[in-house]
Formats: structure tokens, sequence, C-alpha cells
């Protein structure tokens, strides 16, 4: 189940037990596979191109990510936890039962092994992801702001899509 005003490019996949909050966009080419178990995506989510989302059959092998998340170009999402107001970076993996705390960061290109924990606040990367540093309040409040501008981003994708001249920046 989608919101009504969640945008869904074209190219996107969204097969299975989904349900998408409001205002959240899948660009183009992003996968969200909720076939073997459940995937809720919360309000204000953006899975940016060629993102895959998906879950493992065992038990507690759904996916879930919180409001205000950015999930950057082609990042792999499975069987994990995203809370609200986290940054996962382009290229970047969480693999099962991995939690992503609310106001983390996870860096570009790296690999969150199974369970792990990426606690608030903290910016990790590398494969496998360790922490680097604490994010400066500044930071955490720039990732939250890159939600919000993907919100209107979509909106204006969405208007020309529908056949509306906009402006896409």
């Amino acid at each position: 189940m989608l919101a009504p005003d969640v945008f869904v490019a074209p190219g996107a996949t969204v097969v299975g037990d989904v349900v998408v909050g409001a205002g959240s966009s899948l660009w183009y080419q992003v996968v969200v596979r909720g076939d073997v178990n459940q995937i809720r995506i919360g309000a204000s989510v953006n899975l940016q191109d060629g993102t895959v989302v998906h879950v493992s059959r065992k038990e507690g092998g759904r996916t879930v990510i919180g409001d205000d998340v950015t999930v950057g170009h082609l990042a792999l999402i499975h069987a994990c936890t995203i809370e609200p107001g986290a940054f996962i970076g382009m290229r970047a993996t969480v693999m099962d039962a991995a939690v992503v705390e609310e106001g983390a960061m996870v860096a570009a290109g790296a690999l969150v092994t199974p369970g792990k924990r990426v606690a608030r606040g903290q910016l990790w990367a590398g494969a496998p992801a360790r922490p680097m540093r604490a994010l400066s309040s500044d930071e955490i409040a720039e990732n939250r702001a890159t939600a919000a501008h993907y919100r209107r981003l979509a909106a204006e994708h969405a208007a020309l899509a529908a056949g509306v001249t906009s402006r896409v920046a």
C-alpha cells in the first residue's frame, strides 16, 4: 500500500507486502521487493536510483525504514532496520538484522554486516563498516534536510510525468 502522494518513478518496481508513507519517493530503477516478508517505509523517505530493498524469509526478516531517511543511489537494504533521520550513502549495503539508529550515517560504499548496530549520531564507513566519528549537529540537520529536498524534487518529477510543465533542478 502506497500513500497517495508517493512518487514512484518510471522503471521502479514495488511488489509484495510493502507499505510506503506519505511524501516518500522511489526513484528510477528502485526495487522494493517484499515477497517473502514485510517492508515498511515511513514518510518523507527517498530511495534513490538503483536502490534495492529486500527482506529475508526468516523470523524477524522484515525491513523497516523510518521517516525522513535518505538512501543514496545503488544502495542495498536487506532485512534490517533504519531509524528516522538516518542517511545511507551511495552503494552502501546494510545487511540482515542490522540497525542504523536515528540520525546515524552510513558512508558511501560501506558494508554494515549482519547484526551490527550503527549508533545514533555516528558515521560508519568501510567494509566491514566501523565507527569513524560522531556527526556534528549541523551534519545531522543537513541529512534530515536532504529528505525534505527530495520530497520537493519528487513533486517536480511527478508533475513532469503527468505532463505538467515544471523545472527539475
